[in-house]
């Protein structure tokens, strides 16, 4: 299965941040906890320069901890990372101490030259549902309240105070326009980062029932198909998705794996691996 796609919306987004890069002190990357290589925007390196980073690993809460503590080892060694879990809140508490160590020193510098402390602007990134809107809400408490007259507020996105010291822009999820590794795109489609209408979701749910097969059998048990292999078909018959003649419904058998992998119903799952 190939996907390739990179829709005008996207591109907007890359301008945006472009323009608005310049604003901003530290850059929060999310990625997937669950494909920390693959969920994370190649273009973000030319993009973002030399600008101070901080990566989290989102939705640690559904990943192997295992294989989440063997990436952040990896991880740590080019910038700061942190595991996090913007639904239960998990991890959340390191990221405005590690924003405000990132920005000390020039501050320091400022506060030499008798400039007054400034807020710590911080801009968000990463592919689409990779739960942005969900961290600034464990960041807000809920309430995310716009601050005026700041860069990127007309254009779009929107500065939100998420600490007595620190605002933070949004922006819009952005992909990349071509998955070199046909691997990447699928794994980005199986977790939800690709809307499933652009997608063959049957041809793609039997990509990660091998996936599955090979390297997290025990997910599959799940489904107690004891006598046969799990397909879309014995999948299907096992919940019932069945349609005139007795047939497998095979797409409601396929949006179910999804559901249920995406959902973290198949225990925890990393997908990408070293």
């Amino acid at each position: 299965m190939t996907i390739q796609w990179f829709p005008g919306h996207m591109a907007k987004a890359r301008r945006l941040l472009i323009e608005q890069i310049r604003w901003v002190d530290v850059v929060l990357e999310l990625a997937d906890a669950r494909i920390p290589i693959s969920s994370r925007n190649p273009m973000l390196d030319k993009l973002l320069g030399n600008k101070p980073r901080i990566l989290l690993l989102n939705k640690a809460d559904l990943a192997d901890t295992n294989w989440t503590s063997k990436w952040l080892t990896q991880l740590r060694t080019s910038s700061p990372a942190f595991a996090v879990s913007a639904t239960t809140g998990t991890g959340v508490k390191q990221i405005v101490p590690e924003l405000e160590r990132m920005v000390l020193a020039k501050q320091t510098r400022q506060a030499n030259k008798g400039i007054r402390p400034q807020m710590i602007k911080v801009m968000i990134v990463g592919i689409p549902n990779i739960g942005k809107s969900s961290l600034i809400n464990q960041l807000t408490g809920g309430a995310q309240a716009k601050v005026g007259n700041k860069p990127g507020v007309t254009r779009g996105n929107q500065w939100v105070r998420i600490h007595e010291r620190v605002e933070l822009l949004d922006t819009p999820g952005m992909l990349w326009p071509k998955f070199e590794v046909p691997e990447v795109g699928q794994k980005l489609a199986a977790l939800g980062a690709i809307k499933d209408d652009v997608l063959d979701i049957e041809e793609l749910s039997l990509w990660i029932i091998d996936w599955l097969n090979a390297y997290s059998p025990d997910a599959l048990l799940r489904y107690q198909i004891s006598d046969a292999e799990v397909t879309l078909e014995t999948l299907g018959r096992k919940r019932g998705c069945l349609i005139h003649g007795g047939r497998v419904d095979t797409l409601k058998a396929a949006q179910i794996l999804l559901r249920e992998l995406r959902m973290g119903q198949l225990g925890p799952i990393t997908m990408d691996r070293f």
